[in-house]
């Protein structure tokens, strides 16, 4: 029996590349909305209500609105918003983190899928704090590299514009006041104590991200070099088919990490560089795959016992 599925925020950025991904599924009924009443509250609640499995793609207020629509027992939901990551009651959608993660999803009725910049930061951060490497109060520093498509539809075209301000040309910093929304879920799942000081970039390329975090290699436990950090990773991600660790430098293009090398796919790649005193921690991936629409998806095959790389690039 196909499993129904409903897409709430269908035409949105992250409805649309959920779309795609089901391309070829002979497992799935898509269940769709009249463009004309997309922002019906009655015919989303019937579809809600009538789905297997709906997918959350809206704004917060309006993914906690859908929520509480639902009220057919059966129906799981999926929320890609801010809305759910950090609530008692929901799974926290990244599987990779540890066996206890990926049941809650399997077996969830609401999952809450990472934001991009949180999932760069936890694949990173996570496993160093339970491993006990990695001190819960360290006063960690992060910044993130990632292409305009994270911004949506409005952001998209105002960076695709002919006639776009100068300032688009270049790269630039934003979040300056140090309460960017991704920062409750860093926090929270990685259990540090601090709140983390983060530094996002938006430039002028359309998808891609790499979210990076130095750290001084005297204040770890167990005092770590980049080759035995590596390690670490490579064993902690080893049954992953989504996260894989370079095993050297070598790989980076002219001794450089783009931002976009992963546009386009759903895995994440985590690099460790630098010397004995310093490291800088990286991971390489989709603000839209793996930072979102392609974990959304990944999340659904869990949830469906399917193979969760399935409709999916890795």
């Amino acid at each position: 029996m196909k499993a129904k599925i409903f897409i709430d925020g269908s035409e949105g950025t992250t409805g649309l590349r959920i779309h795609e991904r089901f391309a070829g599924r002979d497992d799935i009924e898509l269940l769709t909305i009249d463009g004309e009443l997309r922002k019906d509250s009655a015919e989303r609640k019937r579809l809600i209500n009538e789905s297997d499995i709906t997918f959350l793609c809206l704004p917060d207020a309006a993914a906690r609105e859908a929520v509480s629509l639902v009220e057919n027992s059966r129906v799981r939901i999926i929320d890609t918003s801010t809305a759910h990551r950090t609530q008692d009651g929901w799974a926290y959608g990244f599987p990779e983190l540890s066996e206890k993660h990926r049941e809650a999803i399997r077996n969830g009725t609401r999952v809450a899928v990472p934001g991009c910049h949180a999932t760069g930061f936890i694949s990173l951060v996570y496993p160093l704090v339970t491993g006990g490497i990695f001190p819960a109060d360290y006063p960690v520093a992060a910044f993130s590299l990632t292409g305009y498509s994270g911004g949506g539809k409005k952001r998209i075209a105002e960076y695709e514009a002919t006639d776009r301000h100068a300032d688009l040309n270049a790269p630039r910093e934003y979040a300056l006041t140090q309460q960017h929304k991704h920062l409750k879920e860093m926090q929270a799942v990685t259990g540090l104590t601090r709140v983390p000081l983060f530094s996002p970039i938006i430039a002028d390329y359309y998808s891609g991200m790499v979210v990076s975090v130095p750290v001084y290699a005297e204040l770890l436990r167990d005092r770590k070099n980049p080759a035995d950090l590596r390690a670490y990773f490579a064993d902690f991600y080893q049954k992953s088919p989504f996260i894989s660790v370079a095993d050297d430098t070598d790989c980076l293009q002219d001794g450089m990490l783009a931002g976009n090398t992963l546009s386009g796919q759903d895995g994440l790649r985590i690099f460790v560089t630098g010397n004995e005193e310093r490291v800088v921690l990286s991971a390489q991936f989709d603000n839209l795959g793996k930072g979102a629409s392609g974990a959304a998806v990944q999340c659904l095959n869990i949830m469906l016992g399917c193979d969760e790389r399935k409709g999916l690039s890795v």
